[in-house]
């Protein structure tokens, strides 16, 4: 008789915040939690999956969205940015009402909703948009000093430079020069390249926002934090399995590029 097997790959969608807890308590020798327990266990892997936006870029969190341009216009302005060209994303749906009631003039941008972007990546200007003629033109991202140098802000042609603001609930995009009329023609788009936050644990019923591949280290990650407030004795130990789980998953989860090339610079001792 030949072997069965379950023909299922999705053990990390049933996978759900319940279970990950329990297992979580069962590595450090509790069993059978109580209210409390699960509260706070919850709240730890709040925290752990914030502390994994601090590691670095997680690939599976990119995604892409477009922009329509506007002429010379600061309509797609938020009046609390600096600048003209601003553009803004917002943290949920409840910051951007609250945005568009304290200013009229504020909108979220992207062409289908997209919430929880933490920083922008990439912009390249896309002419002949939908064609099979599209041509796309990166842009460069500059910092708060480089856009501050600008000599005219109100300069209009075609967007070259973009500047980024992370804000505690946005993130703005200024772009320069502002849009000229063939930029904000209607076959010419704005395509952005961003990062998004890992989503929220939510209800213990969830499966979590994370790919399999992260599954391990995320269930490590969580005792490792528990183990800081019911198991201290254990905690340092625990860090290591931790940290051992994460790196593997974070050269896993990498680009898959045949060659990197790392910039080293040498500061000799004056």
């Amino acid at each position: 008789m030949s072997n069965v097997t379950s023909q299922a790959y999705q053990f990390d969608q049933d996978f759900s915040i319940d279970e990950i807890i329990s297992d979580a308590y069962e590595r450090i020798g509790l069993v059978g939690t109580s209210g409390h327990q699960l509260k706070t266990a919850r709240r730890s892997l709040n925290i752990l999956f914030q502390e994994w936006g601090n590691r670095g870029l997680h690939f599976w969190e990119v995604g892409n969205t477009n922009v329509t341009l506007i002429q010379g216009s600061s309509t797609n302005v938020d009046a609390t940015d600096e600048g003209a060209g601003t553009y803004t994303f917002y943290r949920n749906a409840v910051d951007s009402a609250a945005a568009a009631a304290a200013s009229p003039q504020a909108t979220t941008v992207p062409t289908a909703n997209v919430y929880g972007i933490t920083d922008i990546l990439n912009i390249g200007f896309r002419q002949n948009y939908n064609t099979t003629s599209q041509s796309d033109v990166a842009l460069t991202k500059v910092d708060r000093s480089a856009y501050s140098g600008t000599a005219n802000k109100a300069t209009v042609g075609t967007p070259s430079q973009f500047w980024v603001q992370r804000f505690i609930d946005r993130v703005t995009l200024t772009l320069y020069p502002l849009p000229n009329a063939a930029a904000a023609a209607a076959t010419s788009k704005l395509m952005v390249y961003y990062v998004k936050r890992i989503q929220d644990v939510g209800a213990f019923s969830n499966a979590t926002d994370t790919p399999f591949r992260f599954v391990p280290c995320m269930v490590s990650g969580l005792t490792y934090l528990l183990s800081q407030k019911f198991a201290p004795e254990r905690t340092q130990e625990l860090k290591l399995f931790y940290e051992d789980d994460l790196a593997r998953a974070l050269s896993e989860d990498g680009s898959p590029s045949s060659t990197y090339i790392t910039p080293k610079t040498y500061y000799p001792n004056i």
